[in-house]
């Protein structure tokens, strides 16, 4: 039995809005990492920039778009039980949630816009994935 024509749609605009998540997400980082050795110096690998994602106040408001990518994925992937309709519905809606601004002064908004006005690189992955969430 296929599934719902619903559930295909669905499943399918997830995809697209995690693609152009993952570009951003790196964009970010990116530029990120560009702020924090303009500051602190080059970071001197792959390996030390990882321990510096996980382990340092300067990138921990990465954190919520990190997991909604993971979470994505884990959807995407479910199997048993396999992911529904609403579950790709709820990711869109957390994707749009997270990427708007919201009254937290120090949260993630206001680091991301900083990212936006900062790089003309995240300001255009940004207009992409908000056109895609119909927003």
């Amino acid at each position: 039995m296929s599934p719902e024509p619903e559930y295909d749609s669905s499943r399918q605009r997830l995809t697209e809005i995690r693609q152009t998540l993952l570009d951003l997400h790196k964009a970010v980082l990116d530029s990120e990492r560009t702020a924090y050795e303009i500051t602190h110096g080059p970071i001197g690998s792959p390996a030390a920039f990882l321990q510096l994602l996980i382990n340092d106040a300067s990138f921990a408001w990465l954190r919520p778009l990190t997991s909604l990518v993971v979470q994505i994925d884990e959807t995407l992937a479910a199997k048993k039980p396999p992911a529904s309709a609403l579950d790709f519905d709820r990711l869109v809606d957390d994707t749009g949630a997270l990427l708007s601004p919201s009254r937290e002064e120090d949260g993630f908004w206001s680091r991301y816009q900083n990212a936006i006005d900062r790089d003309p690189g995240v300001a255009i992955l940004h207009v992409q994935i908000r056109k895609q969430l119909g927003s």
